[in-house]
């Protein structure tokens, strides 16, 4: 992909056929502010770039009919979402439906270079499938702090050795193509406001809970990120004063109490003092536990189990009161591995965030989990490389 829409008219008309699919210079002419002959000059240009294509005739509304436009169907993006633990890659066309997807276990631990030897190797398998000979973009999301201008990882507290690391452009040579980096919990929102359970609403905030915890904050329809790009790191707002020891080298960090590591750790705890069967049967079994493990022993009605997740819900929702009472949002997604404990941290989450939050903020407020799963990160990959190929060069 060369060309660029050369105006804000053709960005916005791109993007329309990216959220909407395929549609009639009629029906997209009552979406935009144009006149019908400056419509139709906007829509000529882009087909000579050859990022729309005709799509045959539309259907009729009285009088001559017009045709239908399209976004090329041969356009490929690369989504990655690399977690802590696990990386996804998918291919999607233009209007971002997923075409291929893989996902395989991963230490982001082991530093960029083995970390991207990976992703590049999945890559290349999606490719070899026949869904892409190429890519015209690519959206990286990674599990730290982003300074978003130059898709650089800063400080990153559960990654050694990416501090500063060039991501954008290492693969950007590697790709041959252009790509954008962000947080993965930026990503996740944006993923669930395209294809998700955020696709109507402005003011959202998306927080996710897997190895760490961070939040997605979304204002007007755009991803607010901050001044240096560190916006929603909530994972390190203070949950229990003098409390535990974080990576960050504080204490008391709501990451340090409930995250998928923390969930992790009290459960092996519990179960090596013998205070659950469920929880010592399956460390016994699997010789570790994990939020997985957690989830199936409270699902089996294992007491400790549904306390360990009330407790870490506690924690989350007295934040994300602090955060509803701040932002006023009109929706709040949960996502992220740990969401496999379902509707019981749910509950502790809104219990606490209505309970924290004065009601004018909470009375038409939606505390729900996220539709879209593990997708969720390579959909919002994929529209953060579609956003910035679908705006003015």
């Amino acid at each position: 992909m060369t060309a660029r829409p050369a105006n804000a008219h053709q960005a916005r008309l791109l993007r329309l056929l990216r959220d909407g699919g395929p549609n009639s210079r009629a029906q997209l002419g009552d979406q935009v502010d144009l006149s019908r002959s400056k419509l139709a000059v906007e829509v000529d240009r882009l087909l000579e770039t050859e990022l729309v294509v005709a799509d045959g005739l539309a259907a009729s509304r009285g009088g001559r009919r017009s045709h239908n436009i399209r976004l090329n169907p041969h356009l490929r993006f690369l989504g990655v979402d690399i977690g802590a633990t696990s990386v996804d890659v998918a291919v999607t066309n233009a209007e971002l439906e997923i075409l291929g997807h893989i996902n395989q276990p991963m230490d982001v631990r082991e530093g960029p270079v083995a970390v991207f030897e990976q992703v590049l190797s999945m890559a290349a398998k999606l490719r070899a499938s026949g869904l892409a000979e190429g890519f015209d973009g690519a959206g990286i999301g990674v599990p730290g702090p982003v300074r978003f201008p130059e898709g650089i990882p800063v400080a990153p507290p559960i990654m050694p050795g990416w501090d500063g690391f060039p991501v954008r452009e290492a693969l950007s040579q590697d790709l041959g193509c252009p790509v954008m980096v962000d947080n993965d919990v930026n990503l996740m929102a944006l993923g669930e406001q395209h294809a998700g359970v955020a696709r109507t609403v402005a003011d959202f905030l998306c927080v996710k809970i897997g190895t760490g915890i961070g939040c997605g904050i979304v204002v007007g329809g755009e991803v607010y990120r901050g001044t240096t790009g560190s916006a929603g790191d909530i994972g390190h707002i203070q949950a229990v004063p003098d409390g535990r020891p974080c990576a960050c080298g504080n204490r008391g960090c709501l990451e340090a109490h409930f995250s998928g590591a923390a969930l992790a750790r009290d459960a092996t705890e519990a179960a090596e003092q013998q205070l659950s069967t469920e929880l010592a049967n399956r460390l016994e079994a699997h010789g570790t536990l994990s939020a997985v493990d957690v989830s199936a022993a409270a699902a089996a009605g294992d007491a400790t189990a549904l306390d360990l997740i009330r407790e870490g819900g506690n924690h989350t929702g007295q934040v994300i009161a602090g955060l509803v009472s701040f932002f006023n949002p009109g929706l709040v997604v949960i996502g992220g591995g740990v969401t496999g404990l379902g509707h019981t941290l749910l509950a502790a989450i809104r219990t606490q965030v209505y309970r924290g939050s004065l009601p004018l903020a909470t009375g038409n407020l939606p505390i729900v989990l996220g539709e879209l799963g593990p997708t969720a990160g390579v959909i919002g990959a994929a529209r953060l490389i579609s956003d910035h190929l679908f705006s003015p060069a």
